[in-house]
C-alpha cells in the first residue's frame, strides 16, 4: 500500500523508504539559508522531501540529490518526476563519496544518520539510514570543502552534542560555523537539535538563534507554522 504525504505543491510517496518524512528533515529544508543558491545538493535524500521543498523555495535553482539506498533512490526519483519541479531535480543512486561531478554547489544540505554511539538497528536498510560514525562526517566535510562554490554553505541538522563535534571537525579543514539554530520542543527545555551552517568565511561571526516547535502540548508555535505554511496543507 502506498504511503503518500501530500504537500501544497507536491506529494511524496514514502512507501519504499526506510526513513519516513520527519520533523528534522522539513525543518532543515524550511530553515536552511538558501539565499542566492542556484545549485543545491541534498545528501542522503531518502524520500526526496528536502530536495522537493528546496526546489519549491528556490525557483531559479537546480537541485541534485544523492541516495545510497537503491530502493529509496528509485522512490525519490519517482517523486521528483511526479512533481512540477521535475525539470530542475535529479537523483544519483550512489554514496556521495562516489559522486563524480564538475559542479560547485552553492548549498549542500543533509539530514544525515547520526546514531553514532547507539546499538545498531537489526534491519539492514534502517541501519543504513540511521547509523553512522564520525568518519562519515569527516568524509562529508571533505566533500563539501572540495565541491562548495566560493560562497557556498554546508547545512546539517544534528543532535546538539554531535553538532558541536562536527563544528570542531570542520574547523580542521577550514570550514567554519557561520550559523546555528537551536531547535527546542518547548520554551525552557534543552535544545534537541541544532541546524549548523558551515562555510569558508572564518571572519564571519556565527549567527545564533532559537526555534521553538510547540507552544503547548499538541499546539505548534506561530514560528513553526510560518516556517511550514508554504508546504503543509494543515497551515
Amino acid at each position: 500500500m502506498a504511503s503518500i504525504f501530500r504537500f501544497k505543491q507536491f506529494e511524496v510517496d514514502q512507501s519504499s523508504c526506510a526513513m519516513k518524512i520527519n520533523t528534522d528533515g522539513v525543518l532543515l529544508a524550511s530553515l536552511a539559508d538558501a539565499t542566492g543558491a542556484k545549485r543545491i545538493l541534498d545528501v542522503g535524500t531518502g524520500t526526496g522531501v528536502i530536495a522537493l521543498m528546496l526546489a519549491q523555495r528556490c525557483p531559479d535553482s537546480r537541485v541534485e540529490a544523492v541516495e545510497i539506498d537503491p530502493l529509496a533512490a528509485e522512490m525519490a526519483g519517482r517523486n521528483f518526476n511526479n512533481s512540477i519541479f521535475r525539470d530542475r531535480l535529479s537523483i544519483h543512486a550512489k554514496a556521495f563519496q562516489q559522486l563524480e561531478t564538475t559542479s560547485r554547489y552553492d548549498l549542500i544540505v543533509s539530514n544525515p544518520p547520526f546514531y553514532t554511539d547507539s546499538l545498531h538497528n537489526p534491519d539492514a536498510r534502517k541501519k543504513l539510514a540511521r547509523h553512522t560514525d564520525l568518519g562519515f562526517f569527516a568524509e562529508l566535510l571533505q566533500f563539501a570543502a572540495a565541491y562548495l562554490s566560493a560562497s557556498g554553505k554546508l547545512t546539517m541538522i544534528l543532535p546538539v552534542q554531535l553538532a558541536d563535534t562536527v563544528v570542531g571537525l570542520a574547523a580542521g579543514i577550514e570550514l567554519y560555523c557561520t550559523g546555528q539554530i537551536e531547535i527546542h520542543s518547548f520554551v525552557g527545555e534543552p535544545a534537541i537539535r541544532k541546524i549548523i551552517t558551515l562555510a569558508r568565511n572564518a571572519a564571519m561571526e556565527a549567527e545564533r538563534r532559537e526555534f521553538i516547535i510547540y507552544q503547548s502540548r499538541g499546539i505548534y508555535t506561530e514560528s513553526y507554522k510560518r516556517a511550514l505554511a508554504p508546504y503543509f496543507l494543515a497551515f
